[in-house]
């Protein structure tokens, strides 16, 4: 998120952030974006019905002005109704080269199956779990002696290059 916030400060983006969401309304990527002057909202789950849930995050965006959502560390499986009104106006970045590995546990996946390379890849998101359009990706070697840990920390590096190029290419087409 802070990738995206800091790219769409260059004059040469084409997209701003209107709005920083999360489901955990202590993230410290809300005070971050609070501090930077981004908008801000923060709506837990707890004791909600799923469908009010996305309703109050969907009145959020809409208020906000925002025509397009990148989601970034969103680890909540969004339904298909909330994916049919975004349609093709929402990206993710997940960290595995898709279509392999998705969903959860990426890293020990790749590095179990003895994979030479991990990496992450910006997607559109679809009702199918990381299924939608792969936009770009990265890779990142598998190194000996590598954890899930390890691999992971080097794959961040890569997706806080990769996220805001490719936003940037998808939002301006």
């Amino acid at each position: 998120m802070m990738a995206l916030a800091e790219a769409a400060r260059l004059p040469e983006s084409p997209y701003e952030v209107a709005l920083v969401a999360s489901d955990k309304p202590a993230a410290p990527g809300l005070a971050w974006a609070a501090e930077q002057g981004i908008a801000t909202f923060a709506l837990s789950p707890k004791g909600m019905p799923k469908a009010d849930y996305e309703a109050g995050i969907d009145t959020a965006l809409r208020d906000a002005g925002v025509e397009a959502i990148a989601l970034a560390g969103y680890m909540r499986l969004l339904t298909d109704a909330f994916v049919a009104r975004w349609r093709g106006r929402i990206v993710n970045i997940h960290p595995s080269l898709l279509p392999k590995y998705k969903g959860l546990d990426t890293h020990a996946r790749a590095i179990e199956a003895g994979d030479a390379a991990g990496g992450c890849s910006v997607h559109v998101v679809t009702e199918e779990l990381d299924g939608g359009e792969v936009l770009g990706q990265a890779q990142v070697p598998i190194l000996p002696g590598d954890t899930s840990e390890t691999l992971a920390e080097r794959v961040l590096a890569e997706e806080h290059r990769l996220y805001p190029r490719i936003v940037a290419e998808w939002l301006s087409r």
